[in-house]
């Protein structure tokens, strides 16, 4: 029996050792943060904010990296085919792991099997806002308008697939509207056609609309949360106009399929430090996000039933990027 419990500890020792010695050993370099889309929004906002904390929690350099294009696709498939050792994060979101499994029919990469998800970051909502230009003040002007000049008003969005887009696609479909849709490759660049007058309107991300709307640079018709947002109280839900109307935007960490455990514990751990750290937390919150994390195995299956969600509205309103 002696011999047993002595052959299970050794082999329990072999087992463990390496791990512990894996996480012991990370970081051994500077890890990059992979952001799917330009400056300016809300992914490379809150990816400076948790970056920035990681750095200084780990005393290593977290390396802003923007890799724009294909709603995500670029980016996706670049932290995909990288060294599964912790060193390359992806800003993973709504469009790259919720909506382009069923957007795309060939896809080059597969959002669940070829990442280890780390933990969710947080939940914001987008914001129909209109040019003053269009000189509507309501929803209801807004549907009356678009009605009376089909294909005459143009939306834009961060890219195809994006919930931006997707918002736009569903919120047509409702009201049986006819407008276009202009992909950009990120919120930043999309703002800027937008405040100048280039296109109509958008669902933007509330991030990057707030400084719009202070400056009275947009005008807010509705957000697209189940219920009104504390940071617009006065602008209504379209669920309120929609039953069911909804298009959260949300953001996470995932690396490469075949990261150790350990590494992903550590990450994991870190993420929930900087989120709840007083300075991070009050920054993420002006700008309109919730920030939530969670467990890696609730990550899993947070993307999981948003890829179930997106794939019915993708089906419901016709949408394709290909």
């Amino acid at each position: 029996m002696k011999k047993l419990w002595q052959s299970y500890f050794f082999a329990l020792t072999m087992t463990v050792a390496p791990a512990l010695s894996v996480a012991a050993d990370f970081p051994n370099a500077p890890i990059r943060l992979i952001v799917p889309f330009a400056p300016g929004g809300g992914n490379d906002t809150i990816a400076r904010v948790i970056g920035k904390k990681i750095s200084e929690s780990l005393n290593t350099p977290v390396v802003i990296e923007n890799r724009p294009g294909a709603n995500g696709i670029i980016a996706s498939e670049m932290v995909a085919k990288s060294k599964p050792d912790g060193s390359t994060l992806l800003m993973a979101n709504i469009g790259s792991h919720g909506v382009n499994p069923s957007l795309y029919k060939r896809l080059s990469y597969d959002a669940i099997s070829d990442f280890e998800p780390v933990s969710l970051l947080g939940t914001s909502p987008n914001v129909l806002v209109v040019h003053p230009s269009l000189k509507v003040k309501t929803l209801q002007q807004l549907i009356a308008y678009a009605k009376a000049n089909p294909g005459k008003l143009s939306y834009g969005s961060n890219g195809a697939g994006s919930s931006q887009h997707l918002a736009g696609a569903l919120f047509a479909s409702a009201f049986g509207l006819d407008m276009i849709h202009i992909p950009y490759k990120g919120t930043g660049p999309m703002m800027t056609d937008l405040v100048g007058g280039q296109i109509s309107l958008s669902f933007g991300n509330i991030i990057a609309v707030l400084p719009q709307l202070n400056a009275k640079s947009l005008i807010p018709l509705a957000v697209t949360t189940p219920g009104r947002s504390a940071m617009l109280p006065d602008v209504p839900a379209l669920s309120e106009m929609v039953p069911g109307f909804e298009a959260v935007v949300w953001w996470g960490i995932v690396v490469a399929k075949g990261t150790p455990p350990a590494i992903v514990a550590t990450l994991n751990r870190e993420i929930r430090k900087a989120l709840a750290a007083p300075d991070a937390a009050m920054s993420l919150g002006q700008a309109g996000v919730d920030p939530k994390a969670n467990s890696p195995d609730e990550f899993a299956a947070f993307i999981r039933a948003e890829i179930t969600k997106w794939a019915k509205i993708v089906q419901a309103t016709g949408a394709s990027a290909d």
